[in-house]
């Protein structure tokens, strides 16, 4: 809005100072400090209106160290997230980027699902909130939307640079060779519409998802779909499954999302993305702001999501916070890489998988449900092994900034 604004004022009446605006790190500078005041200043007003309404989940001991009986703590609290992120991302993004429109209707999307489940477990007392499969299918249906846009939106492409290098040979006055040097020459580029993406740690590192089907775009398309729709479900679930413990799926993704902000600079500028030999995805540099905000919101709703918590943020957060970097990485071309990111999820997924497999195939021989950790997810086997909850937290912290920081070095290690 403001983004629009400023540049109509700039053309139009050459305001002094409106031309920052056009700057996306000016830009991002701005999301970061007005999603920290949203969460931070209306996140206190949510809370007090929750308190009021009551509208709270009991944590009831369940025997692991360091866990608070936690009555009547308001949830839902996603909602200041889902704020703290939209407000700025309205008010300094450009609302003509296919990226920043894909990415507000995921925020938005997710926020209701997780919503509506957070709604059912508080107003209808029912502690199972919306049944999983209703859940899937709004991730499913996500998956689709964003699969499509990526596949029928003309202003999603890569371009393809052609580089010519050349080579100099210097010689001194007396006609001798001194030395020799290359230089890397864009001769021509072309905007394509592929299904290509990024493999870490390989040399020339884009695969294209045609290769799956001999080169039949129609069919790559389709495969790509189905990528998109595995990728959100499964990081949404991730992080839903992450949040057990006070600021722990909060500060878990605040390194990811700033990592993901990163990889989308560097993706959407051309003499970084060719330094780099990276896609050049056009355009794709404003998903910054975006990202600056998503960081921002985290930040700001751990001031009272930080142990003890003051609230939580329910499905209504979870979902869309795992939803939303599934789709920002889909939409830079990196959705291979987060297994790695988002390594926390990722093991505290298959902690519940290995966990729930085990018991059903030991019930099924053996007559009897064995486990292997004492408690899924894995947080909570922790626990059970006498560690506190803070440090429970803290340690995982560090990991994902551990994870983050590997990602990135992916970036030069091939």
């Amino acid at each position: 809005m403001l983004y629009h604004l400023f540049r109509y004022l700039d053309i139009r009446y050459d305001l002094p100072g409106a031309g920052m605006f056009q700057y996306i790190s000016f830009r991002a500078a701005l999301a970061v400090i007005i999603a920290l005041l949203v969460g931070i200043i209306f996140g206190r007003r949510i809370i007090d209106f929750l308190r009021r309404k009551q509208i709270g989940e009991d944590i009831r001991d369940l025997g692991l160290q360091g866990q608070l009986e936690k009555r009547g703590t308001p949830t839902m609290g996603g909602v200041i997230i889902l704020l703290a992120i939209l407000v700025p991302t309205l008010l300094v993004g450009r609302l003509d980027n296919v990226y920043v429109q894909l990415m507000i209707v995921s925020t938005v999307w997710l926020g209701l699902i997780g919503g509506l489940d957070d709604y059912i477990k508080v107003f209808r007392h029912n502690k199972e909130g919306l049944k999983g499969r209703f859940k899937i299918v709004g991730q499913v249906g996500l998956g689709i939307i964003v699969g499509t846009t990526m596949w029928c939106s003309g202003d999603i492409v890569v371009r393809e640079r052609n580089i010519e290098t050349t080579e100099t040979v210097y010689v001194d006055r007396a006609g001798d060779t001194v030395g020799t040097g290359t230089q890397r020459v864009v001769v021509e580029s072309e905007d394509l519409k592929t299904t290509q993406t990024t493999i870490p740690f390989i040399k020339d590192n884009e695969f294209d998802y045609a290769w799956l089907t001999g080169g039949n775009t129609v069919a790559a398309w389709l495969v790509y779909i189905i990528v998109a729709i595995f990728v959100v479900t499964a990081v949404s679930n991730g992080a839903n499954l992450t949040d057990g413990l006070d600021g722990l799926a909060t500060g878990v993704s605040a390194p990811i999302v700033v990592v993901l902000g990163v990889l989308a600079y560097l993706s959407g500028h051309i003499v970084y993305a060719d330094y780099l030999n990276i896609m050049y995805i056009p355009d794709s540099g404003e998903l910054v702001v975006f990202a600056a905000a998503f960081a921002g919101a985290l930040i700001g709703f751990l001031w009272y999501n930080s142990y003890p918590a003051q609230i939580f943020m329910g499905d209504t957060g979870s979902l869309a916070i795992g939803g939303i970097i599934a789709v920002f990485a889909l939409c830079i071309r990196k959705e291979l890489l987060l297994p790695l990111l988002c390594g926390v999820f990722f093991v505290e997924s298959l902690s519940v998988i290995i966990q729930t497999g085990y018991f059903k195939y030991t019930r099924r021989h053996y007559g009897e449900g064995r486990r292997i950790f004492k408690m899924a997810p894995i947080h909570h086997h922790f626990q059970k092994e006498g560690f506190f909850e803070t440090k429970i937290a803290m340690r995982f912290w560090i990991t994902s900034l551990l994870l983050a920081a590997m990602t990135l070095v992916t970036l030069k290690i091939r």
